[in-house]
């Protein structure tokens, strides 16, 4: 294998393999791997522009009997600070989402062993009689299948239930590393790495719209870092030529702040701005088949984030409202609509407000922002 011909291939859009993922990435320099990352980015987003949206992460719960080494935001059933979200709350939680400028609430939480698919359905169908032009972004794939196991139902009857009371698309949530031996070691509660992809596979046939995530730089190899990418790669490739599928990927290296898998000592590395760089422009060369690429500010911060403007990232996520679950890992940047904005600018670009489904929205007059002190970040 030669650098210069597979950097060639990219460039025509083949599929790369596994191995030759891995020989890119570790033979290539930076610079190439930016340079071929951000040509790729202009054939599929041939604009100056980068996108951002405004929303808001919720959790339905914080109970969770998954116990991921790597999360510090679950508790156990009974736990005195256990909760379930309230409808009041939610209203509360929107009408500031609202006011913000923001239309989509990204609603994510536990596996609670008590809540099955009637609970999500009127929490869905009672949010859409309040709020008409709520965008729900909600629930993820491992959450789609433990309510699966619940109500011994299939992925797409489940989905389908939702989709009828009110889901709008679907995040990435929980993919990690999709390749089993890493999941046995960090998330052995959740669903294998191949229903995880069964899961995307079902939403895919329902047109619902879907997100793809990773997150890396814990105890995988760089081989499976890059097989994960060719399973996300072959799901799109199997989708009905009329769904969207996967409309994005997002990378986030693993926040390590107190959590189960650093108190066990099994991190097997540290993590670099130019390994992110270098991930999210391989990201680009991995994925002809996926449109945009988002670069995770919260996690790497403003500047490795503008960086990845210029190596393949088209997007910059999103100023989301009261994010709980990364942060309680240690992730710790924030930005508020003119911030985020304004590093969008400084790195060359064109800030354009987005929807979920990459459209472009006029900038709300008069939105207000959030204070300095909120928590903010994307995951999805």
């Amino acid at each position: 294998m030669q650098v210069e011909n597979l950097l060639q291939r990219a460039l025509n859009l083949e599929f790369l393999s596994i191995e030759e993922g891995v020989f890119l990435f570790e033979q290539a320099s930076t610079a190439e791997l930016m340079y071929v990352g951000n040509k790729l980015r202009l054939h599929h987003v041939p604009t100056n522009k980068v996108s951002w949206i405004i929303d808001r992460n919720s959790n339905t719960t914080n109970v969770c009997i998954a116990n991921c080494k790597f999360c510090n935001f679950f508790r156990v059933p009974g736990h005195k600070e256990a909760y379930i979200t309230t409808i009041e709350e939610y209203r509360k939680k929107i009408d500031e989402l609202f006011e913000f400028g923001g239309d989509q609430l990204l609603l994510q939480g536990g596996h609670h062993p008590d809540l099955g698919l009637q609970f999500y359905v009127d929490i869905f169908s009672q949010l859409k009689e309040i709020y008409p032009n709520l965008k729900l972004h909600a629930l993820g794939p491992p959450e789609i299948a433990h309510i699966a196991k619940l109500e011994k139902k299939s992925h797409i009857e489940v989905l389908d239930a939702l989709k009828k009371a009110g889901l709008d698309s679907l995040p990435g949530a929980g993919a990690e590393i999709l390749n089993d031996r890493v999941r046995r070691r960090i998330s052995r509660g959740k669903c294998s790495g191949s229903e995880w992809l069964d899961v995307m596979r079902a939403a895919h046939q329902l047109h619902l719209t879907t997100s793809a995530t990773m997150m890396f730089g814990h105890i995988e190899t760089n081989y499976e870092r890059f097989e994960h990418l060719v399973w996300l790669r072959d799901v799109q490739s199997e989708k009905p030529v009329d769904a969207k599928g996967f409309i994005a990927f997002i990378a986030w290296p693993f926040m390590d702040e107190d959590t189960i898998l650093t108190k066990l000592k099994i991190k097997s590395r540290d993590f670099t701005g130019d390994e992110y760089i270098r991930m999210v422009a391989m990201s680009r060369i991995m994925l002809p088949n996926i449109k945009n690429i988002q670069a995770s500010w919260l996690t790497v911060g403003k500047q490795v984030a503008q960086a990845c403007l210029h190596a393949g990232a088209n997007d910059f996520g999103s100023i989301m409202i009261e994010e709980n679950v990364v942060s309680a890992a240690g992730a710790a940047f924030r930005f508020t609509a003119d911030g985020i904005q304004q590093a969008i600018r400084e790195a060359g670009f064109i800030p354009q407000l987005r929807t979920q489904q990459y459209e472009d929205r006029e900038l709300p007059a008069n939105i207000r922002q959030q204070e300095l002190d909120r928590n903010t970040m994307i995951v999805d």
